[in-house]
This record gives structure tokens, C-alpha cells and sequence, in this order.
């Protein structure tokens, strides 16, 4: 080109190429922020669409079920899954009220040409239509994951930019329970993110249970009402009931856990519960009765109760917490109130939940060491200073008298004594 033209020609020739990027640069600038403007007034009108809808009316008591996740991480696949089914029916779990098998990460393939979400072809080579029929097939109701990022927390593929396609999909599978999670989001807003995605599900027609795993980042519990079914309110629990892992801060132990969620308890109710994580009763890390605390505490604070071990060959002591019919019920109770902190005395605390036709669950919880007494009075009852009603250990199964006012025990370190109060 140098050849062909002149001095003067080149220095022309490059005032307006300059020109010409400068004019294309901004350009794109401009088109790049219209674009921005615009993806973000579609994001602002689907939150403000789906937060205005009415709630989808599911889980009107907390979701009960397994998760893969705590026991297996990625090591899960189509027989462990069909082991759990059979496991929930088996061992009494079903009877008991737990309905969800809940696939957790780990469980994508590819995307195919078209951009459907594909399941791993080695892992669960039957497909997880079979295996949701199978799940179907013993009574039971199937769950699967996904993340609002472009990869979930394992590096599969996210459902940002598929949320549509992909409620379709697991509506098409029969999939009745998603937990969507908050993995490489980038700088994405909670709200917009659960949206859209709470909007796809209610798109497909199939009832499908939306729990949010958001990790309390945001705060759903001031804005997600109409938009999930549930809400994580802290991080990832750990099985410990009081010890961090220093190579994982991230996980809390389940004081932790507990403390975080407790003060939340005014947000939850019908249709929409704070989550604190799943259950990690008969995974080795807490004792006997820190493993009841743990149930109890769940309970108490309506929290959904997700299994989060191997199920299929649980011992007796496992089976037995996960099973109480009496402390399920008071997580389940109609009147939806989640149970909070009364009093607190040290490591002797004194919780209390409302329950539907007037009753009271009440759980006096040792968090020290040693053996502790505990009282329970009308004062940490509400108004319940004229209550007749009988008394009920809800882990010994006896009645132990009539409330006379006051109630006493003695409870070991780390344990709780759970009684239920009935008119």
C-alpha cells in the first residue's frame, strides 16, 4: 500500500482509520451499555414479575427428603439414588413424611448441539427421566440441582443464559424439587437470578418445589417470599457441632449454623422457610446426642429436613433420630411458626415454637460441657400463664404429668430434653 500512495495520501489515509476505530469503538461502547441497560430493565421486570406473583403454593410444611450432597459429593450416580428410594421406603423414613430424592452436583453431562442440559452418560447411563420414574414408582418425589452461574460449584454447566431450556427439561423428566445454587455468578443479582429462574419453573406448569442456595448473601429472606420455597440463610454446614475446619472456612459447624439462623425466625412460614443447611445425622462427626440436638434444633426452627447421609446402611441409632415421629411433627406443624430462642443463660438456653390449636413445643438445649438443670416457666411461653395441658418427652415417648407452670430437667452436655405441651 506504501507503494501506491503518496506522503500526504498515507498521513490522510491514517487520520481517518483512526477515526473510523474511534467512531467504531465507541460504538460498540454505546452498544455494549444499551445492551447492559436493556438486559437489566428485562431483569428488573421478570424480579418485579415473579416477586409480585402470588406463591406457588407448595411446601406449606417444610420439605422433607435426601440429599445426595453431604455423604456423596460427586461420587453419586444413578444406583446410589435408587439405593436411597428404596432406603427412604425400607427403613420407615417415608412413613414418617419424607417424600424428595434430591440429586445434588455432579450429576450433568454435556450440553447437547442445541443447548439442552444432558445427564453424564457413564454415571447415569439410564438417564435421569428412568431414574425419576424409578423415584416415582416407589412414592416418592424426585429433586435435582443446578447453579444460577454459567458452572455450578463443581464445575459443570450452570444454568445462566438456559434458565428456560432447562426448567423445561426437568419438567419434561418429571422433576418435582430443584436446588439452584450460587456458584460462579460473577457480579449477577441475586434477585434477577432467582427470578428468572422461579419464572421458568412456574412457565413449565409442573409443580416443582424452588430452593434457593444462596448462602444468605443478599438476603432472601427479605425479598424471595414469592420467589422460593425455601431460602439458605448461612454457608455450608459442617458435621461438627462446635469445631471449624481450618482448612475450610467455609463450612460452619452447627452452632455456627445455628446462631446464624435463629435470629430469621420471623421470616419464615407457609410456602417459604429459611434453610439452614442439610441434616448431617449418621455421618460420623457428632455424637448420639449432639445428633439429637441437631434433629431437635432443625425441628424447632421449621427448618426443612433433608437427610444428608447413606441412608442405605444407616445404623439403628440413625434411623431411630431420623424417624421420631413426635419431633417431625412439630417441624411439620400446621400453624407454620418457626420456633426461636427464649432465654439464654450461659450455655443453658430455653427455645420455644407455637403450634397449631394452642400448643407449645419447648426445648431446653445444654450447649457446655457438663450436665446442666434447666427450668421452663409460663414467662417463656408467651401467653400461657393459664395453659392446662398435659406434658410430653418428645424423645422418651411418655407423658410426664401436667403443666403446672414450671417444668425441670436435667439435660447432658451437648443434648437437649424436647417436650411438647398439648391442651
Amino acid at each position: 500500500m506504501a507503494d501506491l500512495l503518496g506522503g500526504d495520501e498515507m498521513k490522510f489515509c491514517g487520520r481517518a482509520h483512526r477515526r473510523v476505530r474511534g467512531l467504531l469503538g465507541r460504538a460498540i461502547l454505546v452498544a455494549a451499555a444499551c445492551l447492559f441497560v436493556a438486559q437489566n430493565a428485562w431483569a428488573a421486570e421478570t424480579t418485579q414479575k415473579v416477586v409480585n406473583k402470588a406463591p406457588n403454593g407448595l411446601a406449606q410444611t417444610p420439605p422433607m427428603g435426601w440429599n445426595s450432597w453431604n455423604k456423596f459429593a460427586c461420587n453419586v450416580d444413578e444406583k446410589t439414588v435408587r439405593a436411597a428410594a428404596d432406603a427412604m421406603v425400607k427403613s420407615g423414613m417415608k412413613d414418617a413424611g419424607y417424600e424428595y430424592v434430591v440429586v445434588d452436583d455432579c450429576w450433568q453431562g454435556p450440553r447437547d448441539a442445541n443447548g439442552f442440559i444432558t445427564a453424564n452418560p457413564v454415571k447415569f447411563s439410564s438417564g435421569i427421566k428412568a431414574l425419576a420414574d424409578y423415584v416415582h414408582s416407589r412414592g416418592l418425589k424426585f429433586g435435582i440441582y443446578s447453579d444460577a452461574g454459567r458452572e455450578t460449584c463443581d464445575g459443570f454447566s450452570g444454568s445462566q443464559g438456559h434458565e428456560y431450556q432447562d426448567a423445561m427439561t426437568y419438567a419434561r423428566w418429571g422433576v418435582d424439587y430443584l436446588k439452584y445454587d450460587w456458584c460462579e455468578t460473577g457480579s449477577r443479582n441475586a434477585e434477577e437470578a432467582y427470578a428468572v429462574m422461579a419464572d421458568a419453573l412456574r412457565e413449565t406448569g409442573r409443580p416443582i418445589v424452588f430452593s434457593m442456595c444462596e448462602w444468605g448473601g443478599s438476603k432472601p429472606w427479605l425479598w424471595a417470599r414469592n420467589v422460593g420455597n425455601l431460602w439458605r440463610t448461612t454457608g455450608d454446614i459442617r458435621d461438627s457441632f462446635d469445631k471449624w475446619d481450618p482448612k475450610n472456612q467455609w463450612v460452619h459447624p452447627l452452632l455456627e449454623i445455628l446462631d446464624d439462623n435463629e435470629p430469621l425466625w420471623s421470616f419464615a412460614g407457609p410456602g417459604h422457610w429459611n434453610d439452614p443447611d442439610m441434616l448431617e445425622v449418621g455421618n460420623g462427626g457428632m455424637t448420639t446426642a449432639e445428633y439429637r440436638t441437631h434433629f431437635s434444633l432443625w425441628a424447632i426452627m421449621a427448618a426443612p429436613l433433608m437427610a444428608g447421609n447413606d441412608i442405605s446402611t444407616m445404623d439403628e441409632s440413625a434411623r431411630s433420630i431420623l424417624t421420631n415421629k413426635d419431633v417431625i411433627a412439630v417441624d411439620q406443624d400446621r400453624l407454620g411458626v418457626q420456633g426461636h430462642r427464649v432465654s439464654k443463660d450461659g450455655d443453658k438456653e430455653i427455645w420455644m415454637k407455637p403450634l397449631a390449636g394452642g400448643g407449645r413445643a419447648v426445648l431446653l438445649f445444654n450447649r457446655g460441657a457438663t450436665p446442666v438443670n434447666i427450668t421452663v416457666d409460663n414467662g417463656h411461653l408467651g401467653d400461657a400463664s393459664t395453659m392446662r395441658a398435659r406434658v410430653r418427652d418428645l424423645w422418651t415417648h411418655k407423658e410426664v404429668g401436667n403443666w403446672k407452670g414450671s417444668y425441670s430437667a436435667t439435660v447432658e452436655p451437648h443434648g437437649v430434653v424436647m417436650l411438647r405441651l398439648n391442651p
